[in-house]
């Protein structure tokens, strides 16, 4: 029997978790770790709040989620068939009476310009942020079935040029998403780090033109691909620091303190990430681990569900918290769309 035919409804576990992951750390977000404790006991019992709302995090993970659905649902994934339903998605969601969860700067004013349609999508598009916003969403692209490597990796870093168009934004959604396809597919904890170092070297200097069009004359590079390089040698850097935090793991430590708070977007991959591996059979105490952070817990905390829930199924999350988050229907029916 191969990893991939045990593990059941990937897709919805990877949603429900990072939806999980964002009503648990959305509470915690901007406190430190003692405040945390002092409120909500020790950490490995961290409880679901009664009322399980989510954040701005899943809000635009569902925005991303339906908008490759409509495309995908007019044919072949490519750039010109996403763009406006993402356009659609994220001005809609800036529009929405339910956009008051504390969303981000960068997201704000993007989508603001977005919505003149006349407007190029690049030049709405904020350069020089490279901000947790567009890797915290990016997770549908890694769980929908079928996309080659080039669809999947150019429609992960368009979604964030929509708002994010720092090149550590774009490698950092790309190598998200990479990174929950793999899990979703079965592969090992023990060996994803490398398999996430390997791909951002085999991609540093591949710039994806049909995607991202001119976005890179935006900034300050004298090629496009040397505008791309910076994102992935940022995100090189954060894997080191990564390996270097799982050969001595401290799984009772804030994890901020090893690969960063996370309000950038490699660290929030990279903590995630930590949080994830430290405790790879033990979904419910990564999401607590993430949770109880001192930096961005609720964009820590998704990432480290995303990852888990695409890794153990659906499964993974005790029913009582799955049935009460925030958006479970359309969580669920986005998921069974795309389960493995």
């Amino acid at each position: 029997m191969t990893m991939t035919t045990v593990k059941k409804r990937a897709a919805t576990g990877s949603l429900l978790g990072l939806a999980l992951g964002d009503a648990l750390g959305f509470p915690t977000e901007f406190n430190d770790v003692p405040s945390i404790l002092a409120t909500c006991g020790p950490w490995r019992q961290m409880e679901l709040p009664g009322r399980a709302l989510v954040s701005d995090d899943t809000q635009m993970t569902l925005a991303v989620g339906r908008a490759l659905r409509t495309a995908m649902d007019r044919g072949l994934l490519v750039p010109t068939r996403l763009e406006r339903p993402l356009r659609e998605e994220f001005v809609d969601w800036y529009q929405s009476p339910e956009n008051n969860r504390a969303p981000g700067r960068t997201c704000l004013t993007a989508c603001n310009l977005l919505k003149d349609e006349r407007r190029l999508w690049q030049d709405a598009s904020q350069i020089g942020s490279k901000g947790c916003g567009a890797n915290m969403r990016v997770a549908p692209v890694g769980l929908v079935p079928g996309l080659s490597e080039e669809q999947r990796a150019g429609a992960a870093q368009f979604q964030s040029a929509l708002t994010h168009g720092h090149p550590t934004a774009l490698a950092a959604s790309d190598l998200t998403a990479h990174a929950v396809r793999l899990l979703a597919q079965g592969a090992d904890p023990a060996g994803l780090v490398g398999l996430l170092r390997t791909y951002a070297l085999d991609n540093r200097t591949r710039y994806h033109h049909r995607w991202l069009g001119d976005l890179w004359t935006r900034g300050q590079d004298p090629t496009a691909e040397h505008f791309i390089a910076r994102g992935w040698d940022e995100c090189l850097g954060v894997l080191d620091r990564l390996a270097e935090a799982l050969r001595d793991p401290a799984p009772e430590s804030d994890p901020c303190l090893a690969t960063g708070a996370g309000w950038i977007a490699e660290e929030a991959l990279a903590t995630g990430l930590l949080c994830f591996l430290l405790f790879p059979g033990e979904p419910v105490t990564a999401l607590r681990r993430a949770a109880c952070s001192s930096g961005d817990s609720d964009s820590i905390a998704c990432l480290t569900g995303a990852f888990a829930g695409a890794y153990a199924g659906a499964e993974a999350w005790p029913t009582p918290w799955a049935d009460r988050i925030e958006y479970q229907g359309e969580l669920v029916t986005l998921g069974a769309l795309w389960d493995l």
